[in-house]
């Protein structure tokens, strides 16, 4: 096991403060307030580790780069909604549930994955011009 650093403390700290999946560059962002002299390839450098370690997985969406989130979020099913004009993404909690009636005549689902495209509370009030409601943070369940 790699010896925890400054740089991997303040990057684990960075996705799990944030509680949503975070791309290669948000994560920089966050982390140079504290650590301001890390550099992008120290990022990705760890999010290789902290993936091998399994602290960390990948959040991947069709067409687009990937973003992390802690691994303990993987043990409990959820989907995403991807923000357009911002380009973040945030967890959703709940699921449709069954999808068997989708699958053609004979087919067997293993596992699905759902996301959702929009906008944002945030983006949301800035197009209306008024201050976003904040939605309280609602507690991972395990």
């Amino acid at each position: 096991m790699e010896r925890s650093t400054r740089q991997r403390t303040a990057i684990r700290a960075a996705i799990e403060a944030a509680a949503r999946p975070l791309s290669p560059q948000e994560i920089h962002d966050a982390v140079r307030v504290t650590v301001p002299e890390i550099g992008i390839a120290t990022i990705y450098r760890n999010l290789k580790l902290l993936l091998g370690e399994g602290e960390i997985q990948t959040v991947t969406l069709p067409g687009e780069n990937p973003r992390y989130e802690t691994a303990h979020l993987a043990h409990h099913h959820h989907h995403h909604f991807h923000c357009i004009p911002c380009d973040r993404v945030f967890e959703v909690e709940g699921c449709p549930g069954q999808m068997d009636d989708l699958a053609p005549e004979g087919f067997t689902i293993d596992r699905h994955e759902l996301t959702l495209y929009g906008e944002c509370a945030e983006c949301a009030a800035k197009r209306k011009g008024a201050p976003a409601a904040k939605r309280p943070a609602r507690p991972h369940k395990h």
